[in-house]
């Protein structure tokens, strides 16, 4: 029994790992240089990156509020004022002498000095402080996520510019092989003409046909020169390390199943969902008081202060000076709660915009399973249309070539005219271009399923 169980885990661990090789995307290794190249140049991503980092950093700085907050406090200052007392009349009983009849002023002047050091720390916040960290630390994961995609894009890019490369060198081969065919064609029927065996009309439409390839070539530059451009813009390669990305322009084969189970778009909203469910239970907590600790170390001085002012009794005007008055140390230690119990429903607002945010995330994250669904649907559909026109487009090339082969043996025999001769070469040119023209686009199908599917970076393999 137990060498069964060990066959079948093995079993389905191979099953397992086949799979998983079956996804592997291969690339050689300098188009694979010029991918990593072009993720590393590209200023967007670079600016996502920057965004998640800003991100990360707003996280820090909420959970510092739990981090005690110290400062020091220094202050000089000179004073003067006058203090009016207003005390009631008192009578003396022996004397019959009145007491305070009239306010009393009393001119204040000196010089006070304070310096302290100060700290304070949030004991309890209602959860707002962890759970505004919370949700940005979703916020993030979901901002990084969304770095997948870009990525993708770039690759998909890179790669589709470099097939088409291929695509116009195939094209420009199959240019100089048909010129090299109509030239001798050309060479064949001068002489007819001078033996009097063909006419000019064979030797103009022959010429005609040369042209027209010439005029193609040009085409071909054009977009040549355009694809290095945008080479140059994605990889900021020159044209020699353009030239150095060498691969097999081959059909890209996907098996296994496909789902949309690792799509990094889900994922993000995921996560963006739950920083707005953290942010929701922020908002909760301002229904909580805040609590506090302080404590404070200080040294307060008033020194060479002076009070002159007028004796009740006898009238006289008296001077009293002080020299210093010293409190030294001071600590003061304790507990602050703030309870902000009715803010004029502003907390009630906050808290509804939350939900609402809440279920705008939950509408769009259900539309874009349905929606990256359907895409995986019509790219996998495209990308085995393309392969069926792949194997068609071989078939014709072969008999296009075939009839090209024919087609020269009989107008060497006068058995077809010129005409007929020119559009066998049409045909073979139109045929394997058209072949090539499927295998770039099924690549590019390709790529865009294994993007559908959230696994094309991590599926490229370097041969």
């Amino acid at each position: 029994m137990k060498k069964i169980f060990l066959i079948m885990a093995g079993f389905f661990m191979l099953n397992v790992t086949n799979l998983y090789a079956q996804q592997q995307l291969q690339v050689s290794e300098t188009l694979m240089r010029a991918i990593n190249v072009a993720l590393k140049e590209d200023r967007n991503l670079a600016n996502h990156y920057l965004e998640a980092e800003k991100i990360a950093i707003e996280r820090k700085s909420v959970l510092n509020k739990y981090i005690p907050t110290i400062g020091a406090t220094a202050m000089y200052g000179y004073f003067k004022n006058t203090l009016d007392v207003d005390i009631p009349t008192l009578s003396l009983p022996i004397t019959g002498l009145t007491l305070f009849s009239a306010d009393q002023k009393l001119n204040n002047r000196g010089n006070l000095f304070f310096g302290g050091l100060t700290a304070k720390s949030v004991l309890f916040s209602g959860g707002q402080i962890i759970n505004g960290a919370k949700a940005l630390e979703a916020k993030q994961k979901g901002t990084e996520l969304l770095l997948l995609p870009q990525k993708d894009s770039i690759i998909k890019d890179v790669i589709h510019s470099f097939d088409q490369i291929r695509l116009l060198n195939e094209a420009k081969k199959l240019l100089d092989e048909s010129e090299v065919r109509l030239n001798k064609e050309t060479e064949r029927v001068e002489k007819a003409i001078a033996n009097g065996l063909a006419i000019p009309y064979d030797r103009d439409k022959i010429k005609l046909a040369t042209l027209e390839l010439s005029s193609k070539k040009i085409e071909l530059e054009g977009k040549h020169k355009v694809l290095y451009q945008k080479i140059h813009l994605l990889t900021h390669y020159n044209d020699n390390q353009i030239d150095s990305v060498v691969y097999e322009l081959e059909p890209i084969i996907l098996n296994g199943l496909l789902n949309t189970d690792n799509r990094a778009e889900i994922k993000a909203l995921e996560s963006f969902k739950n920083a707005y469910q953290y942010a929701l239970k922020k908002e909760k907590g301002t229904f909580l008081p805040t609590i506090g600790a302080f404590g404070s170390y200080s040294y307060a001085s008033v020194f060479d202060a002076r009070t002159s002012f007028t004796g009740p009794l006898t009238g006289n005007h008296y001077n009293l000076r002080l020299n210093e008055a010293t409190l030294y140390p001071n600590f003061i230690a304790g507990v602050a709660l703030k309870w902000e119990i009715f803010s004029g429903f502003e907390r009630k607002h906050k808290i509804d915009e939350a939900k609402i945010n809440i279920r705008q995330i939950e509408n769009k994250l259900a539309d874009s399973k349905e929606k990256v669904q359907l895409q995986l649907q019509n790219n996998s559909a495209q990308y085995e249309t393309l392969l069926k026109q792949i194997d068609i487009a071989k078939q014709r090339e072969k008999i296009a070539k075939n009839n090209l082969i024919v087609a020269q043996k009989q107008y060497l025999l006068g058995l077809i005219n010129v005409t007929e001769r020119l559009t066998a070469e049409t045909d073979i040119y139109q045929v394997s271009l058209q072949k090539i023209n499927s295998i770039v686009e099924q690549r590019r199908l390709a790529l865009e399923t294994f993007s559908s599917i959230g696994n094309l970076q991590n599926s490229l393999q370097v041969k």
